[in-house]
């Protein structure tokens, strides 16, 4: 089907509209997000009494963002993004539900299943970036893509500093205290979810699109589609390291930042109330790391090169492993400044290597590409989050943190070939 573009079409005006609603629709998920990364570790630890179940919670949530990533990027191949992402955060409300009825029944294989759903969120907030840059020139792909990244902050820096008036909701609610930031989660999802089916029109995809070739929606794809796109970025010398950054990145960020609260909960001389402050206040100021700075990151790819900001990004990571993996429980100060320049690493890396993800292929396979991407980049991230928890039994952080900064060297191998 064809369908024709208004002549008086101000492109400019659509894109900068469209960067405002995503980014307003990340930030305030971010609230959402960032309440079950600090406390989804711990519920599943409180339900099943061991910290190997705290890294299985944590690694649930990752591997949902991870699987739930292609079949949502296939809906925005077919419908667009506004149909995609309004899926997926529906997704995630039922997923935090699903979240809260485990608290209340002390159920770990419905808290696994509610945090996979719950793994939506996740994988929409991923998938928005994208959508900044469909309608995004060539040379301002990196900064579009990075706004939508830096947006996250408002919310996600405030998140996890309600996991203490989450618990005092779940409490009054009748609950355990952990289960009452779901409860919020559902709350912020469902206005994300009206919100973006609601505003994001034009449909940034679509419009696209049209304006390429005259198209709407994509036909359907073949079921090997996405390996097929895979397949086309590995080709590509810069796809090749983009994605290698991308997996790289998420996965070294999420084996060291899933173990901290668990980690710091090891500390003496702390209440429960104090603790829970400590390690809300330590992800908030690495949740800072991830996305305060994106706009600068973003500005450092589109103006000095991706392959730079892959390696700024490698090396901030290694920084990070060695000084959270080196802290006591009790070291919030430290743990905070490691976690602070793994945000920055996983920031360079994210951004950079999505940028050249993009450029590598087609418009028309795209999408796919990158629902291929950030599948990959799941998987890798929960599989390092899934060691994390035996890791931190067998040899305390310092190994979790070892294991997750030799990731890199498979990075540095395809940054040097390149």
């Amino acid at each position: 089907m064809t369908t024709e573009v208004p002549a008086a079409l101000d492109v400019e005006r659509v894109q900068r509209r469209t960067v405002g609603v995503l980014s307003g629709a990340v930030a305030l998920a971010g609230l959402g997000v960032t309440v079950g990364i600090t406390v989804g570790g711990l519920l599943a630890r409180e339900v099943a009494g061991s910290d190997a179940a705290a890294g299985l919670g944590q690694t649930a949530g990752v591997l949902g963002a991870a699987v739930l990533a292609v079949p949502l990027a296939r809906l925005s191949d077919r419908a667009g993004r506004r149909t995609g992402l309004a899926a997926g955060y529906a997704v995630a409300v039922g997923g935090a539900a699903l979240t809260v009825v485990a608290a209340a029944l002390s159920s770990l294989p419905l808290l696994l299943v509610g945090l996979f759903a719950f793994g939506a969120s996740t994988a929409c907030g991923l998938q928005a970036r994208y959508a900044a840059a469909d309608l995004a020139a060539p040379e301002r792909r990196g900064r579009a893509l990075s706004l939508v990244v830096w947006a996250t902050t408002i919310g996600s820096v405030l998140g996890p500093n309600l996991a203490a008036p989450g618990a005092d909701l779940g409490r009054a609610l009748g609950l355990p205290a952990l289960g009452g930031g779901f409860a919020v989660s559902v709350a912020v999802f469902a206005v994300v979810a009206a919100g973006l089916w609601l505003a994001l029109r034009p449909d940034p995809l679509l419009l696209a699109r049209r304006l390429r070739d005259g198209t709407g929606p994509a036909p359907v794809r073949p079921r090997r589609a996405t390996r097929a796109a895979l397949a086309a970025v590995w080709a590509d010398p810069g796809g090749r390291l983009g994605l290698v950054a991308v997996v790289v990145s998420h996965a070294v960020m999420v084996g060291v930042m899933v173990m901290t609260p668990v980690h710091m909960g090891h500390a003496g001389g702390h209440d429960d109330g104090t603790t829970l402050r400590l390690v809300g206040l330590v992800i908030s100021v690495h949740v800072a790391g991830m996305y305060l700075f994106s706009p600068l990151v973003g500005l450092l790819a589109d103006r000095v090169g991706r392959r730079a900001t892959v390696a700024v990004g490698g090396l901030l990571l290694l920084a990070a492993a060695g000084i959270a993996g080196t802290a006591p429980p009790e070291a919030a100060g430290r743990l905070g400044a490691g976690l602070l320049l793994l945000g920055l690493g996983w920031s360079c890396g994210l951004i950079a290597g999505s940028t050249l993800v993009t450029e590598s292929v087609s418009g028309d396979v795209r999408p796919t590409a990158q629902g291929g991407t950030d599948l990959l980049m799941g998987l890798g991230a929960a599989v390092a989050g899934a060691l994390g928890g035996p890791l931190l039994a067998l040899g305390g952080f310092g190994l979790v943190a070892g294991v997750s900064a030799a990731l890199v060297v498979p990075l540095a191998l395809v940054w040097a070939r390149r």
